[in-house]
């Protein structure tokens, strides 16, 4: 049977530039980060630019979003490009996946032991080497490892909290990485954030609970898509939600906090910040909204310039429930953002292209991970694999 077919488009739906103003922009974005993320506006430029950008877009139409067989129907939330070649895949049912040949082919496989576990994150280093975390209440939230491709696993940790729950995992490198859970009761019964930390890739250590500050009532963290931890040189921040929707920030690797209210809908334990992504220290962009109410409009989109000091909305409508953004490694002014059921490549600031099957109207998206080479990777439910490969960009 026939791969659906992926539909692209410019989202008409989204307010911002003119179609002329959209066709100049390539000639400006040279410099790199002078234009402020949110700024909507730029003047026209000739027609030479014009039928400059022209050519480009015929080229960067060819790289056409893939949708790939995973050879699974497992719920994914878990994914990790290696490269374009080489990339990871974790879902439902102690599953995980792994491709060598660009999703051609996908190879699905279950962790021995773990059918009962919900792998939410994935973090490969290669074909051969990964990480795996389960989220779940208590004893099901647990550290896998393998160095030889899944031929064996290692449990490298398991939650004794009864209370915890894991959310999101990322590492700087192999062998340094952090975990972050729900708030737990601390010694004083102060409920705060679960951090686990790693220096050797083997045993995971309890950051001190004193050095976080406490959560607000009711607020937590999201497992929907790998996406609520992002680390950048010392830098950890983690984003929230129920309660409050907060970026947590740390400048030298979780000794001391700083936490910043944003301006993204929060208030039920369904709605806050889903995804928190930096393209260096100081540029970030969060990502949310509400999983029960998912066609609300925001606000769910903001970005910051100060390394998540301050929070500006994005002034993209109408927005949706948003569980996962990341910035594409090699353009770094294009954005992808996964909506539940489409893809916004956002190329700042312009209106973003909107990408949804034109053939399933049950398609849905959990989660993306760029590629080093440029363009994403994207998992959702029911073994939904979608491929964005990098397009050319002007220069």
């Amino acid at each position: 049977m026939a791969a659906p077919r992926l539909h692209l488009q410019t989202d008409k739906a989204f307010q911002g530039e003119s179609v002329f103003s959209i066709l100049v922009f390539p000639a400006t974005r040279r410099k790199r980060h002078r234009q402020s993320f949110c700024d909507n506006c730029l003047m026209p430029r000739p027609l030479t630019l014009l039928l400059f950008w022209a050519a480009c877009v015929l080229a960067e139409a060819q790289a056409a979003p893939e949708i790939q067989r995973a050879n699974s129907t497992e719920d994914l939330r878990g994914v990790s490009a290696v490269s374009q070649k080489i990339a990871w895949a974790s879902g439902t049912h102690g599953t995980y996946l792994r491709t060598t040949d660009g999703g051609r082919h996908w190879l699905a496989a279950q962790v021995p032991d773990a059918a009962a576990l919900d792998f939410r994150a994935v973090v490969a280093f290669s074909a051969a080497d990964a990480f795996l975390m389960s989220a779940g209440p208590g004893d099901q939230s647990r550290i896998y490892h393998t160095a030889d491709a899944g031929q064996h696993w290692s449990l490298q940790f398991t939650n004794q909290d009864p209370k915890g729950f894991f959310d999101s995992m990322v590492f700087w490198d192999a062998t340094h990485g952090i975990v972050l859970g729900d708030p737990i009761p601390d010694s004083t019964g102060q409920l705060k954030f679960e951090l686990l930390t790693t220096d050797d890739g083997h045993t995971w250590k309890p950051l001190a609970p004193p050095a976080l500050p406490p959560a607000t009532e009711g607020e937590g963290a999201f497992a929907a898509s790998n996406g609520c931890v992002a680390v950048q040189g010392d830098n950890i921040w983690f984003a929230t939600g129920g309660g409050a929707a907060s970026v947590f920030h740390s400048a030298d690797r979780g000794l001391s906090w700083r936490v910043t209210k944003t301006p993204i809908i929060h208030g039920p334990d369904s709605a806050g910040i889903f995804s928190i992504a930096f393209d260096d220290a100081t540029h970030g962009v969060i990502a949310g909204g509400d999983y029960k109410q998912p066609k609300q409009d925001g606000p769910n989109l903001a970005f910051s310039e100060d390394g998540g000091k301050t929070w500006k909305l994005s002034s993209l409508r109408p927005q949706a429930y948003f569980s996962a953004v990341t910035f594409d490694r090699t353009h770094k002014d294009r954005i992808f953002i996964v909506a539940s059921d489409s893809i916004l490549d956002l190329r700042l600031p312009l209106n973003p292209r909107r990408i949804n099957s034109a053939k399933d109207p049950n398609f849905k998206l959990n989660a993306v991970s760029p590629y080093p080479e440029g363009g994403a990777l994207f998992v959702g439910p029911k073994g939904t694999i979608v491929a964005l490969p990098t397009a050319p960009m002007p220069r």
